[in-house]
């Protein structure tokens, strides 16, 4: 398995991957616009010439980011991808100064095994809503807040 920073080839792979799952309402959809904007924070796992993993660290002020964008092929479910994908992105988080990560998920056991804490929405800062307008979930929100001090 190989872990690296996507290029714009892997975007079709990524956009496949994730909305394969949010498709099953496993996780919010993201459009390829949004992942060419963002293919700079995305870290992917390639196994075979093959992405089968991705996950991203945003950015949200001032050391606080989110882990967003975490989708792991099922045939590689349960082999540690998603938790090397996620510790690749604690170690970036930590060399930027970030001290607490945040993710928004429905999976909240996975992240719990990582250190992650379930903590209630509000607990979050405001800055951490900007994006959440265009979410087709917007207001009712139903992911589960987790943290993760570095």
């Amino acid at each position: 398995m190989i872990y690296r920073k996507p290029t714009f080839k892997d975007v079709e792979a990524i956009h496949k991957l994730i909305n394969d799952y949010a498709d099953k309402g496993l996780m919010l959809p993201r459009s390829r616009n949004v992942l060419y904007e963002t293919l700079r924070d995305m870290i992917v796992a390639e196994s075979e010439h093959t992405v089968v993993g991705v996950g991203a660290l945003h950015l949200v002020w001032e050391e606080l980011a989110e882990i967003r964008a975490m989708a792991i092929a099922p045939e590689v479910t349960k082999q540690g991808v998603g938790r090397q994908i996620v510790e690749a992105l604690v170690l970036e988080a930590k060399d930027l100064g970030v001290k607490t990560l945040f993710t928004l998920t429905y999976q909240p056991g996975f992240f719990a095994k990582l250190g992650f804490t379930e903590v209630g929405k509000e607990a979050l800062p405001h800055k951490v809503w900007k994006e959440c307008i265009n979410c087709p979930k917007f207001p009712n929100c139903d992911e589960t807040a987790m943290i993760r001090e570095i």
